[in-house]
């Protein structure tokens, strides 16, 4: 058996290891595969968080964009979120909404509402049947929560800055006040995003971050006069336990980005490289009934 093939096997199964002690799976289906948090799925709910791969986009190749339509056509990204919504069991509507780096939590309770896409938003809640709701990345930080007691659920889009205005404990205060869900019964799972040993930010981000936390330093390693690495992971889920989530129903994904190009999209390393990249996304919804 040829050396590469050896090691290529020694690393998925690395990966899958770590994969288990986390908290998450794979799901593969035609050719699409999507990352699985075991506890949400557990306790009712669908979900996943999407990779680069078994689509049709040409970034550069056999792509799975599933929302950059600057850099791709809108067939392409149509077949590939009719691939991606096929490995999840059910008919299922998707709605998402436009992304704006801000703090803003959409409420999706109607048939407009699920396609009202012109809404500004990174935060959505609902507690709807047949019906995922999803965020776009690409390097920023996918949440997805659910309530198990009240079957709502959320997913949110923490960039750097959503991360400064505690967008997840937002979140988590809109579940409690629109649904009556409780925070020490939601689960949440963070999933694949630029990770602390590549992400590399400037003083605006961490004089935004010292301006809002006492204790922001922690999630910042110094590299260069005014520049740190930043471990925007670690913000959000402190900010979910803060905000009542208990510790053990809080699943971080073990996945940069930034280090498996091969697996997810990076816009900060993309964009430098190939001018252009994908969008991945990342869903929950109520499981259908048996």
């Amino acid at each position: 058996m040829p050396v590469e093939t050896i090691i290529e096997q020694q690393s998925s199964l690395d990966d899958d290891r770590t994969l288990t002690n986390s908290g998450f799976f794979w799901r593969e289906r035609h050719g699409v595969r999507v990352l699985i948090s075991s506890a949400l799925e557990k306790a009712g709910f669908a979900n996943g968080f999407s990779t680069r791969l078994g689509g049709i986009s040409p970034l550069p190749h056999g792509d799975l964009n599933l929302s950059g339509f600057d850099d791709d056509t809108s067939e392409n990204i149509s077949e590939n979120r009719r691939r991606f919504l096929a490995v999840f069991p059910g008919n299922y509507r998707l709605s998402t909404r436009w992304q704006v780096h801000g703090t803003a939590i959409s409420v999706i309770d109607s048939p407009e509402g699920v396609a009202n896409t012109e809404e500004k938003a990174d935060g959505l809640i609902s507690d709807s049947e047949d019906l995922l709701i999803g965020v776009k990345t690409a390097d920023c930080v996918p949440v997805l929560i659910g309530d198990p007691v009240t079957k709502s659920y959320a997913a949110i889009h923490a960039g750097w800055r959503g991360t400064v205005e505690s967008i997840v404990a937002k979140a988590v205060e809109n579940l409690r006040r629109v649904y009556s869900a409780k925070p020490e019964d939601m689960i949440a799972a963070i999933g694949p995003a630029a990770a602390c040993r590549r992400y590399e930010v400037g003083s605006d981000v961490i004089d935004s971050f010292e301006q809002n936390f006492a204790d922001s330093q922690k999630y910042f390693r110094p590299t260069r006069e005014g520049h740190a690495l930043v471990d925007l992971h670690a913000a959000n889920r402190d900010q979910l336990i803060a905000a009542g989530l208990a510790d053990a129903n809080v699943f971080s994904a073990p996945f940069c980005t930034m280090e498996r190009n091969d697996l997810f999209f990076s816009y900060r390393l993309e964009s430098r490289t190939r001018g252009k990249t994908g969008r991945l996304m990342s869903v929950t919804g109520r499981a259908p009934l048996d």
